[in-house]
């Protein structure tokens, strides 16, 4: 497997994160520590209960400063997004410490608190108030609640389950959760079968038990059809308003292009993703790219006024296999391992809205479907969702699908179709953008755009299930911490359409023909 081979800037704490990381890993850089193992450690030899077991924490759950900053003045959008990124990293270092420290954690029931979610207040208070400064200097006004965000709790291993978004990640403050804040309460419903007293330890697939479980898994047949009940990613066209379609052809990234930047939420930032991207369309899509620089980089789109960029989190078969990135941070280094799988399809289309036309998109948009954090922030951003090919009538957004033998899996993304008529992003990536109403309209003061559908399909070998335990299974990348749920996908997109072929696209779809 290839990669984009430019060479990379990378921080000194982001070398030292490095170092500790690799100390940590076997098996060639592939397994991180295997944190269940003090948990199913005997009464006898650490003379423990089984409830102080049932407690150990599984990840660090913190709140998302970034989705509370609403309001952030142009000029102090760089250093901002920056100190988001920085705070990202804070996490991620955590969660390191958090996996190798499972002896000491077994011995004191106080160190994830005082070691690890203590330091961390502390650390993102500092950030905090940076973003404060930056913001006010400009001539903005920050949040007046942000400090409430600094604290992070620590979710157990038994079940770690979603929220609702709504305790803030920071309730929990001495870091051993009782359960009953999500996080435990019911048992063997999402752990991928972790019940601390079947005596099982959870095999790791290569990544330290990091996920996916077999709970992360459904047979598509026990799917309801139309039974995804999110309300976000409605597809915006039906039999009325604007019935066309414009359909861009730009391959499954035949030139291997993978980095784990993030142009739209963390510019100019080395690894600001932390897990790995697909990128078909633009070829200059990197963390330091400009805007002038993705307008003159070339396109593997078939339309060479294309050049937008549409990239999404690889989907890997956590199989043993050491790819390019093994030892990468965004990669093997970070919890993201296995094989990169490589769609068979990548079907990019944009339709209209069933209560109208729609208007052209400002160039160099940028929209972001779907929430990389989700497991933490809970699922107001969710979006993308899985199903199997023969099945499209059944999709599921916290599921990873099984289909059944000849099927493949299908990753579907319905991007926001409405715009405030303005900007061409927001400081929370979000608001700027809608999506449709349920009866296809868009909210007040924002017109109606073509609506972008992303639809990936994948040869996937089935994983094994047998006694709540997964062989083999696939997942997407992701944010070390966020234990690669699905409910996590998501998809990215910035337009770099010349205007030529925005207005052919407009016109295509308001006068009801499929064009590409």
């Amino acid at each position: 497997m290839g990669r984009n081979t430019r060479k990379r800037r990378m921080p000194l704490a982001t070398k030292a994160v490095a170092a500790s990381a690799a100390l940590a890993l076997g098996g060639g850089g592939l397994v991180w520590a295997n944190f269940y193992a003090s948990a199913h450690e005997s009464d006898s030899q650490n003379n423990r209960t089984k409830s102080s077991a049932a407690r150990q924490i599984a990840t660090i759950d913190c709140p998302d400063v970034g989705q509370q900053l609403s309001d952030v003045p142009d000029r102090a959008r760089g250093e901002v997004d920056g100190e988001l990124a920085s705070m990202d990293q804070q996490i991620t270092d955590a969660y390191q410490r958090l996996v190798t420290t499972r002896q000491a954690q077994a011995g004191d029931s106080q160190f994830v608190q005082n070691a690890i979610l203590g330091p961390l207040k502390d650390r993102r208070k500092a950030l905090i108030d940076r973003i404060k400064l930056e913001i006010n200097r400009a001539g903005g006004q920050a949040p007046g609640n942000l400090d409430e965000f600094a604290s992070c709790s620590g979710r157990p291993a038994d079940q770690p389950l979603p929220n609702d978004g709504q305790n803030g990640g920071g309730q929990d403050d001495d870091g051993q959760d009782d359960g009953q804040d999500g996080g435990g309460q019911d048992q063997g419903q999402d752990g991928g079968g972790q019940d601390q007293g079947n005596g099982q330890t959870p095999d790791d697939n290569g990544n330290g038990a990091a996920g996916p479980f077999a709970d992360d898994f459904v047979d598509i047949n026990d799917v309801q059809p139309n039974s995804r009940d999110l309300p976000n990613g409605l597809a915006a066209n039906g039999a009325t308003g604007s019935t066309g379609s414009f359909t861009t052809v730009c391959g499954v990234n035949e030139n291997d292009l993978f980095n784990s930047d993030n142009i739209i939420v963390a510019p100019g930032v080395d690894n600001g993703a932390h897990h790995t991207h697909d990128y078909v369309g633009n070829q200059g899509n990197t963390a330091f790219a400009s805007d002038d620089d993705l307008a003159n980089a070339d396109t593997t789109c078939r339309n060479q006024g294309d050049k937008s960029t549409y990239y999404w989190p690889v989907l890997r078969l956590q199989d043993g296999t050491q790819e390019f990135d093994a030892g990468d941070l965004g990669g093997g280094a970070e919890g993201n391992v296995g094989k990169i799988l490589k769609a068979s399809q990548a079907e990019i289309k944009f339709v209209g809205n069933k209560q109208g036309d729609v208007v052209a998109m400002p160039k160099f948009i940028r929209i972001i479907t779907g929430d990389a954090k989700a497991f933490t922030n809970g699922v107001a951003n969710a979006n993308t969702s899985f199903s199997c090919t023969g099945f499209e009538d059944r999709q599921v957004t916290d599921k990873y699908v099984l289909c059944p033998e000849g099927s493949q899996v299908v990753r579907t993304s319905n991007f926001q179709s409405c715009w405030d008529g303005q900007n061409i992003d927001s400081a929370n990536h979000r608001d700027h953008v809608a999506f449709v109403q349920q009866d296809g309209s868009c909210p007040n003061g924002f017109q109606a755009i073509p609506q972008l559908q992303v639809r990936l399909v994948y040869d996937v070998p089935a994983p094994t299930v047998e006694n709540g335990q997964v062989q083999n299974p696939y997942a997407v990348d992701g944010f070390p911490e966020q234990l690669h749920k699905p409910i996590t996908d998501h998809n990215d997109f910035i337009n770099v359409m010349d205007e030529r072929l925005m207005n052919k696209m407009v016109k295509c779809i308001n006068r009801g023909k499929n064009c590409t």
